[in-house]
């Protein structure tokens, strides 16, 4: 709980900087394209919480303006679910290693303020398994990801939260992240 409370903290303190330090009002430029790059954090959850705590990952976004309050979106990059040890013994298990690719829409409700949401396909590159279980056993599925969230940015900082849910194959979890990213004009 000390870490979630710590998260959190990081969070809004994290938010309530960017929101100081740049009041300038968000606008997309219509038939323009972004890009931008980030770094993200987050907690697994539902199956996965049994295996792992902890994702970290970076992504790539592109963004494509349809108007002033609505743009079309394209990311991917790569998604690490940390293992963690099992409950009363020594076994570790492996981390969980996923790439995603989401095609989404932002749009504004307010200056700054955005809904999200992105739909797409996530690649498992590794599996949860147990420290010396040859991974040629793994099953790597694909699974189907569905995210809402909701973020703020300005010109060049995008600071979004999310809840990205992986489904498919019998087997579902999720993750509560942030994204903290940098982007510019193309």
């Amino acid at each position: 709980m000390k870490k979630l409370t710590k998260l959190a903290a990081v969070a809004i303190t994290g938010f309530a900087l960017f929101i100081g330090t740049n009041v300038k009002a968000q606008t997309i430029t219509p038939n323009k394209l972004r890009f931008g790059f980030g770094v993200e954090g987050g907690l697994a959850t539902g199956n996965a919480h049994n295996y792992s705590n902890l994702e970290l990952g970076g992504t790539a976004r592109l963004q494509y303006g349809l108007d002033k309050d609505l743009a079309l979106t394209l990311t991917s990059g790569y998604y690490n679910f940390f293992g963690k040890s099992e409950p009363n013994t020594t076994t570790k298990y492996q981390s969980l290693g996923m790439v995603p690719i989401k095609l989404g829409i932002k749009a504004f409700f307010t200056d700054n303020l955005y809904f999200g949401a992105e739909v797409g396909a996530g690649i498992e590159t590794k599996t949860f398994l147990p420290q010396g279980i040859d991974e040629k056993f793994a099953n790597k599925d694909t699974k189907l990801i569905l995210t809402p969230g909701i973020g703020y940015a300005t010109k060049h900082w995008d600071v979004g939260a999310r809840y990205e849910n992986f489904s498919g194959q019998g087997n579902s979890y999720g993750l509560a992240a942030l994204r903290v990213a940098y982007g510019f004009g193309l």
